[in-house]
C-alpha cells in the first residue's frame, strides 16, 4: 500500500524581510483558531495596528536568528523528516512510504503536499503535527488546513493523525537525556525552568485541554529527573495582547528568581519540536538578559530535541503502529 507520514509544524517566513514577514503574520493571525475575537474588529486591528507596527520589529528579530538562507525552524524541522525518512527506509526497505514535511502557514503549505500525495496515489496517510501538547490554537489549526485541502479532492485516500503526544514515555526519556546531557557537559544550575507557549486562559475556560498538558508534561519531566518540588518550575511565555494568558509568566519569573536567591537557572521549552523565534530570541535573548539584569549569573538554555537522533528515533516509533499497518510487518 502507497502510504504517507506528514510532519507538520506551524509555519514561518520565507526571509526575514519585512515584507515576508508581514505576509507570514497576516496568514498566522488571521487563523481564527489562533485569535478568537469577532473576525471584521480583529481584522481591523491586524490590518491597521498590528501588522504595519509589529511586522519591522519582528523581522528585526528574525534576522538575529536567521540560518543563512533558511529559518531554524525550517532548517531543523527538514533535518529531523529527513532524518526520520531515513530510519523509515532502514527499518521498511521494502515499504512505498513517503515522508514529508508540511506547514501550517507559508511553504511547503499542507494544500501543496496533500495535492501532490494524492497525485502520486497514495492510500492512507498519518498527519503528525509537531505539537506535543494539544491545543485548538496549533493542533486544531493543522487539523482545519488538512480539512480545506481534502476539500478541494475527489478520491480522498484513507487517513488519521497524532492528536498529542505529551506524556508518551519515549517523549519524557527524550527530554529528560538531553537534560542530563547538558547537566554532564555544563553542570547543573539551581533550579530548572520549563517554559511552555501561552494561550489565553480564556481559551482553558472554554475547554482547551493544553494547560493539563502542559502540566502532565513538566511533572513528568521532573519525576524522571528526581527533581523536588523545589527545584523545577514550570512557566508561559510568548503572550500577545492585553488579555490574562496563561500564568507564571516567564519573564516575570525569570525576573523575580535572582531576588529569591536562585542566581543560576536551567531552561527548556518543552512545547517546542525545534528551535524557534520563541526560544532563541525570547528565551535565550530576552529572557537570558531579563535574568542577567536583575543579579543572575548562570542562565543556561537546554535547546529543543531539533533533529538529534533521540527525536527522529521517538518520531519512529510514534508512528510505528502506523507503519506496521500499512506494511507486512502488520499483516503477521
Amino acid at each position: 500500500m502507497k502510504s504517507a507520514l506528514v510532519f507538520i509544524n506551524l509555519g514561518t517566513p520565507d526571509s526575514p524581510s519585512t515584507r515576508d514577514v508581514r505576509r507570514f503574520l497576516k496568514e498566522f493571525l488571521s487563523d481564527r483558531r489562533v485569535v478568537e475575537v469577532p473576525w471584521l474588529i480583529w481584522q481591523l486591528i491586524l490590518r491597521l495596528i498590528i501588522l504595519p507596527f509589529r511586522s519591522p520589529r519582528v523581522s528585526k528579530a528574525y534576522r538575529q536568528i536567521w540560518f543563512g538562507d533558511t529559518s531554524p525552524l525550517k532548517h531543523f524541522s527538514s533535518s529531523l523528516v529527513e532524518g526520520v525518512r531515513e530510519k523509515v527506509t532502514q527499518s521498511y526497505p521494502d515499504a512505498d512510504i513517503d515522508v514529508r514535511l508540511a506547514m501550517t502557514y507559508c511553504a511547503p503549505s499542507l494544500d501543496s503536499q496533500i495535492k501532490a500525495l494524492c497525485d502520486a496515489g497514495v492510500e492512507n496517510i498519518l498527519f503528525v503535527p509537531l505539537y506535543p501538547q494539544y491545543s485548538a490554537t496549533t493542533s486544531a489549526a493543522a487539523l482545519d488546513a488538512i480539512a480545506r485541502s481534502f476539500s478541494n479532492i475527489r478520491n480522498i485516500p484513507q487517513w488519521s493523525w497524532v492528536r498529542n503526544y505529551h506524556h508518551h514515555p519515549d517523549y519524557i526519556a527524550a527530554l529528560g537525556e538531553s537534560v542530563r546531557a547538558h547537566w554532564q557537559q555544563h553542570g547543573r544550575a539551581e533550579k530548572l525552568l520549563m517554559s511552555f507557549h501561552g494561550i489565553p486562559k480564556r481559551n482553558i475556560e472554554l475547554g482547551d485541554p493544553y494547560e493539563q498538558h502542559c502540566e502532565e508534561t513538566a511533572g513528568a519531566v521532573a519525576k524522571y529527573l528526581g527533581l523536588s518540588d523545589e527545584q523545577w518550575l514550570l512557566t508561559y511565555q510568548s503572550r500577545l495582547g492585553k488579555a490574562e494568558w496563561l500564568t507564571p509568566y516567564t519573564d516575570k519569573t525569570v525576573e523575580s528568581l535572582p531576588g529569591q536567591g536562585c542566581k543560576s537557572l536551567d531552561v527548556m521549552c518543552p512545547a517546542f519540536a525545534v528551535e524557534c523565534l520563541e526560544t532563541l530570541e525570547e528565551i535565550d535573548g530576552e529572557a537570558k538578559e531579563i535574568f542577567t539584569h536583575h543579579g543572575g549569573e548562570a542562565f543556561n538554555y537546554i535547546p529543543c530535541l531539533n533533529d538529534s537522533d533521540a527525536h527522529q528515533q521517538f518520531m519512529l516509533e510514534l508512528c510505528r503502529p502506523f507503519l506496521d499497518s500499512v506494511t507486512d510487518k502488520g499483516a503477521h
